[in-house]
C-alpha cells in the first residue's frame, strides 16, 4: 500500500508542481541502508544500493533483494534507526520557498512510509508516496508493498499526482539523485540532479554539486522567470 496524504489545506491556483526524491535529496541518508545497519547486514546491503543507484541493475530486484535481508527486523529497532536519519541540509529553506511560490509539493520514494511519514509532516509535503514493508507481530518479514516497486513507477506516480492539480507531467520540476529517477526526468520540464551518481546527469537541466538544498532556490527562480518570459511572448 502506497501512502499518500494532503498535509496542506491550501488551494492551488497557480498550477504548479515540484516533485523531489527522498533518499540523499530530502534526507542526508539512505533509508534501506539505515534498516540494514539496525539488521547488521549493513555491507551487503549497501553494495547492492550502490549497484542500484549506479543502474547496474535495475530497481525491482535491487529492492526486492535488500528487504529480503531486513527479514528478523524488530520493528521498534528499525523505528530508532529511522528517527536519527537527519534532513538534507536546506531542505526546510526549500521546501518552504517552493511553497511560497505557490508549489504543490510532492516526495515520491522507493523508500518505505516507516521514514516517509515523517520526513512528509516535517517539512509539509503536501503528497507523500512511497513503499510499505510488512510487519507481523512487531517483526519486518523481508517483504514489501507499493506502487514504487517497479522499474519506471515514479512515472506512473508523477502522472497521477499531476492529473489531480490539472497539470501535466511536461510542465513540472522534478529533483533526485539516482537512477531510478531517470523516468521522471526524462517526462519533467525541468530536472534537478542534486548531488547525483553520474547516470542521471546526463537527462539533467541542471546538476547541483553543493550539498545543500538551498542551491536550488535560485535554479527555481530562474525556471520560473523563464516561464514568466515565455508566457509573455506567447501573449503578445
Amino acid at each position: 500500500m502506497s501512502y499518500i496524504s494532503d498535509l496542506s489545506e491550501r488551494s492551488n491556483s497557480s498550477k504548479k508542481l515540484i516533485v523531489f526524491d527522498m533518499d540523499s535529496t530530502l534526507i542526508d541518508a539512505e533509508t534501506i541502508d539505515e534498516l540494514a545497519k539496525a539488521a547488521g547486514v549493513g555491507q551487503e546491503v549497501s553494495a547492492i544500493t550502490e549497484r542500484a543507484m549506479k543502474g547496474e541493475i535495475n530497481f525491482f530486484q535491487a529492492l526486492t533483494e535488500r528487504v529480503r535481508l531486513l527479514n528478523g527486523l524488530k520493528l521498534e529497532d528499525a523505528i530508532k534507526a529511522l528517527e536519527k536519519m537527519p534532513l538534507m541540509p536546506g531542505a526546510k529553506e526549500l521546501v518552504s520557498f517552493v511553497r511560497s511560490r505557490g508549489y504543490t509539493t510532492a516526495m515520491v520514494s522507493g523508500g518505505f512510509t516507516l521514514s516517509s511519514e515523517r520526513v512528509g509532516k516535517l517539512l509539509g509535503i503536501d503528497h507523500v508516496v512511497s513503499n510499505e514493508l510488512i510487519v507481523k507481530d512487531g517483526i519486518i518479514t523481508g517483504e514489501v508493498i507499493g506502487s514504487l516497486t517497479a522499474q519506471n513507477s515514479k512515472e506512473l506516480v508523477l502522472e497521477e499526482i499531476a492529473a489531480q492539480h490539472g497539470i501535466a507531467p511536461e510542465d513540472c520540476i522534478v529533483v533526485g539523485d539516482g537512477a531510478n529517477d531517470i523516468c521522471i526526468f526524462k517526462r519533467a520540464r525541468y530536472a534537478i540532479a542534486f548531488n547525483s551518481k553520474p547516470i542521471l546527469r546526463q537527462h539533467a537541466d541542471v546538476v547541483i554539486i553543493e550539498k545543500n538544498l538551498k542551491a536550488v532556490i535560485p535554479v527555481i527562480e530562474s525556471f520560473d522567470l523563464d516561464q514568466r518570459c515565455v508566457s509573455c511572448i506567447r501573449n503578445a
